[in-house]
């Protein structure tokens, strides 16, 4: 049995896991889906890491990880922190210090899609979504409308602070790793992740179909991914 760290992304919380929770529990797996503090504009990738610490406090057996998109920048935090058995990029940004080296000459595509983001609206320091038709157009084009209706009025403002300051891991913690990516992912690049991947964190990609949130579109699919191995 694992215990799963989920670990969520920019404007979520621990609830948008609530879909994927049921299904790695009946596969004899108990999870762990902390909050972070995405509006708090003083808050440092240290207090998200120390967030998600602390709540694993006391977890048996083995410490999955599984960072979604922004969170890619957390759980290596996390794990500097505590013992993990294994890190999970899930449609991930990948921090500075990663395991694995670029052959000289290759080229990192861009990261984001073109205008992905372009309908965000920009405060001093953190950033929303204006509305359900524009998150859906970059998140969750393949969700029910039933599930937009219950994910959006929860969807939280988005501090940007935190990258004007240094990022803290100095050793790449010893764990293993995964990358999962969605191809129909629109607000990640598919080249990029798919690059990241292979030449950052050296390994190949699991790839599944979808969007860029599978633990609402597929929550049993990437149960199933998620468990591989264990």
């Amino acid at each position: 049995m694992a215990t799963f760290g989920l670990v969520h992304g920019a404007w979520h919380g621990g609830w948008c896991w609530e879909k994927l929770v049921p299904e790695l529990e009946t596969r004899g797996h108990s999870v762990v889906a902390p909050d972070l503090p995405c509006e708090d504009l003083d808050a440092t990738w240290e207090d998200y890491g120390r967030i998600v610490a602390d709540a694993l406090d006391g977890a048996d057996g083995d410490v999955v990880l599984v960072g979604h998109s922004m969170a890619g920048m957390t759980i290596p935090v996390t794990a500097a922190m505590r013992p993990v058995r294994r890190l999970v990029f899930l449609d991930a940004l990948i921090p500075p210090g990663s395991p694995g080296t670029p052959a000289a000459g290759d080229v990192e595509p861009e990261t984001h899609p073109d205008r992905a983001f372009d309908a965000l609206v920009r405060h001093d320091g953190w950033h929303e979504w204006p509305s359900a038709d524009t998150a859906t157009a970059t998140m969750y084009q393949d969700c029910t409308p039933d599930d937009v209706a219950r994910i959006f009025p929860r969807l939280r403002g988005q501090s940007y602070r935190m990258w004007d300051r240094d990022y803290p891991l100095e050793r790449w913690p010893d764990a293993e790793i995964v990358s999962i990516l969605c191809t129909d992912d629109r607000a990640m690049r598919l080249e990029w992740m798919r690059w990241v991947a292979r030449h950052r964190l050296g390994v190949e990609p699991i790839e599944l179909p979808g969007s860029h949130s599978p633990f609402v579109s597929r929550p049993a699919v990437l149960a199933d991914a998620l468990v591989r191995g264990l």
